[in-house]
């Protein structure tokens, strides 16, 4: 079953997997479909339709995100963090072949990932999820040599606890609801619950659109004044994107995610997991409808009660993507896509830098004046910039350009980029 793990030094070690380029292609561009609304709309419209204070949600506010919810929520993300476990893995145990510490490549990288991260949030954009990934990657590579099937029963163990906690710490705000609605109920219990309300009020959105739609400086400040915002990441996200690496360093050495498995074990995974996964969505999408999008049962709903369906979809997309890779395989688009994956992290950066140009008040000032449903003509936009620029650029060179300053940085010297000439 361990595919990779006993497999010869300098042989599936030394190959590059096609497989996990094309995957994280498809991640890097389907994450943009839920980045886009964060990057051109108030925060509380990733869960919300329409936020208060700018106007009724008509139809096209309310199909696209539900279209979004059921496609894209969490899934791509979840994609990106079993890739990031594999790649973990891989170029764990390419150092070791190579005669090198994998713990000292391991940590330097994670080390320049962190750095990055925390630029990226502070200097370009608050929604990274770089800083997270060095920091659970740390943690993740403690568990590298642990028995594969140890790592697929701690990965579904700390994510059932991950799932507890957060229903249980966001369920805190039915509590401060009925306490303020009851009949009787103190000045205290009132005053907290409209405190809590106040985020979601027409004036919170009013001043948030303010923001963003002012200069460098004023959407600077904010954001160094939001310094805990990764580290609470830490605690939101962790005890999700941990068990997802584990799992892509699991699906790494069984074969599933550079599609050695056979076709049959892939259908087998899209009926058990992606199809039960959707109908939950769908459940869950009709509940919110049902309750008017109410603000706190919404937040719940997207945050914390869909985080079982969104770990079947995830590997469930892992497996459909698969299968249509191995359809593609002969050619075609799919070296476009594997390039898109190859250079994703210049390509993740620079969406950031792109749409918050295009968005915010310091570039071209588009922030909450695109309506939802138009914006994914943008993200259609992006995603062909990146499918058209990358694999040109790596026919020519080895890395991406952000790829190549990581790579130099982890290793402490430039590595060579372009690629030696053709021999005719």
């Amino acid at each position: 079953m361990d595919q990779l793990e006993n497999a010869p030094r300098g042989s599936a070690l030394d190959t590059r997997w096609i497989e996990l380029d094309a995957l994280r292609g498809f991640a890097v561009m389907g994450i943009l479909a839920m980045n886009i609304i964060a990057f051109a709309l108030p925060e509380d419209a990733y869960f919300l339709p329409r936020v208060p204070g700018t106007g009724p949600a008509t139809a096209a506010d309310v199909g696209s995100w539900i279209a979004a919810f059921l496609l894209f929520d969490g899934k791509m993300r979840g994609l990106f963090s079993l890739l990031f476990g594999a790649s973990l893995y891989l170029v764990a145990e390419r150092a070791e072949a190579a005669g090198q510490s994998a713990a000292r490549v391991h940590y330097s990288r994670m080390f320049w990932l962190g750095l990055f991260g925390a630029a990226h949030f502070f200097l370009i954009w608050w929604g990274d999820i770089l800083f997270l990934y060095a920091v659970i990657g740390c943690f993740a590579f403690l568990m590298r040599s642990a028995a594969t099937r140890t790592l697929i029963v701690t990965a579904l163990v700390v994510y059932a606890a991950g799932f507890a906690i957060l229903c249980l710490s966001l369920g805190t705000m039915f509590s401060i609801q009925a306490a303020a609605q009851a009949s009787g109920a103190s000045p205290a219990s009132v005053e907290r619950f409209a405190a809590m309300m106040e985020g979601f009020s027409a004036a919170a959105q009013a001043e948030e659109i303010a923001l963003f739609r002012s200069g460098y400086e004023a959407i600077l400040d904010f954001r160094l004044s939001q310094w805990w915002r990764p580290l609470n990441l830490l605690f939101q996200a962790g005890t999700e994107t941990f068990p997802l690496m584990l799992l892509g360093m699991a699906g790494l050495r069984s074969g599933f995610m550079t599609g050695t498995w056979d076709r049959r074990r892939y259908w087998q995974l899209l009926w058990a997991l992606l199809l039960p996964g959707m109908l939950i969505y769908a459940v869950l999408a009709a509940l919110d409808w049902s309750h008017g999008f109410d603000p706190i049962f919404s937040l719940n709903l997207v945050v914390a009660w869909s985080l079982p369906a969104r770990l079947m979809t995830t590997i469930g997309y892992a497996a459909l993507f698969m299968l249509i890779i191995r359809t593609m395989r002969s050619g075609g688009v799919l070296p476009w896509i594997a390039a898109t994956g190859r250079a994703a992290f210049t390509n993740y950066l620079g969406t950031s830098i792109v749409m918050t140009t295009l968005f915010y008040g310091y570039g071209f000032g588009l922030f909450a004046h695109v309506p939802r449903a138009a914006l994914y003509g943008i993200v259609a936009a992006m995603c062909g910039v990146m499918l058209l620029w990358s694999k040109p650029w790596l026919d020519r060179y080895r890395y991406g350009p952000l790829e190549w300053l990581w790579r130099s940085l982890a290793r402490g010297r430039p590595q060579p980029m372009r690629k030696a000439p053709a021999v005719r």
